[in-house]
């Protein structure tokens, strides 16, 4: 009988899934607040992970913070290649959302933390700094890391981190909506009055959840007929905007968390339309980011 013999392999590949466990959600986390792009974190924590075992952990004393300087970089790639390619998008470009799906079974570490640092209002101006500010405020404010660390990871010195961190956050103190009062359970029943005026098809329930200055955009690549493909304001151009869309379309309009925080999933049959991201203001829609993009709605099924 022959012992079998212990390949020191195994230790390496069982200490490679163990450190990975634990800090993938923090490299998606990172990537998606850098790239705005569930599809392009989840590929660029695949490649952070590849890189890790072709280098092997032997000499990295501190797992986490290669690992998310190899996020960083992978990240500022991608931001500047699509930087050419949002050009010529269709329409507006809005991020892809992430539907909290109740009762979900999926493993916490592959999911993003959900919290307000990925509201939808905050993602949309987040895509309004340059690839080299958006990557300095993420990891300074939303990750309270110190500018030395920072300029290892985006090939910068601490100085010129700091002035992009200071870049970062006027660009968001005069972009930031100032309506981002309303809880999370503060929202929930504008978010069901808004789905059940959808579902009505009737223009005065529209127009009663809608503010005065709600505004609207819709991100639909310009693959459905009739979108807008430029930003609607007012109360009653958002409305007919809304009832057009919806006029005779046999649909359910579900209630759900749309990057943490109350809005609506648009479904036809078991294929989802349409995300409606939604921010509120006095028991009112405040604020309208549709998603109909259908490359966009690919990791969310119908609610059981």
């Amino acid at each position: 009988m022959i012992d079998h013999v212990h390949d020191p392999r195994d230790d390496v590949d069982a200490a490679l899934t163990e450190a990975w466990q634990a800090h993938r959600r923090r490299v998606l986390d990172v990537a998606y607040r850098m790239l705005g792009t569930l599809s392009d974190a989840e590929d660029v924590a695949s490649e952070t992970f590849a890189r890790l075992v072709a280098r092997g952990l032997t000499g990295i004393d501190d797992l986490r913070g290669w690992l998310v300087s190899v996020t960083v970089r992978l990240c500022l790639d991608r931001m500047r290649s699509a930087e050419v390619r949002r050009r010529a998008y269709v329409g507006p470009w809005l991020p892809e959302p992430i539907v909290d799906r109740r009762g979900d079974s999926q493993d916490p570490a592959d999911r993003v933390t959900l919290d307000d640092t990925i509201r939808m209002a905050l993602m949309v101006v987040l895509e309004r700094l340059t690839p080299a500010e958006r990557s300095v405020f993420v990891l300074s404010d939303v990750f309270d890391m110190n500018f030395t660390e920072i300029a290892d990871m985006v090939g910068r010195t601490p100085a010129a981190c700091r002035q992009l961190a200071v870049r970062a956050r006027a660009h968001i103190k005069s972009d930031e909506p100032r309506h981002l009062v309303a809880t999370r359970d503060e929202a929930r029943p504008v978010a069901e009055a808004f789905a059940r005026a959808c579902a009505s098809g009737q223009l005065h329930d529209l127009l009663a959840v809608l503010h005065p200055a709600v505004s609207g955009d819709f991100d639909s690549a310009g693959v459905i007929p009739g979108a807008p493909l430029s930003p609607v304001s007012g109360r009653n151009h958002v409305a007919a905007v809304l009832g057009s869309a919806f006029a005779g379309q046999e649909a359910d309009f579900v209630v759900a968390d749309i990057n943490g925080y109350p809005g609506v999933a648009v479904y036809r049959g078991d294929t989802l339309a349409a995300v409606i991201a939604l921010e509120t203001l006095d028991g009112t829609v405040i604020a309208i980011y549709g998603i109909g993009n259908p490359e966009k709605l690919t990791r969310t099924r119908h609610p059981t």
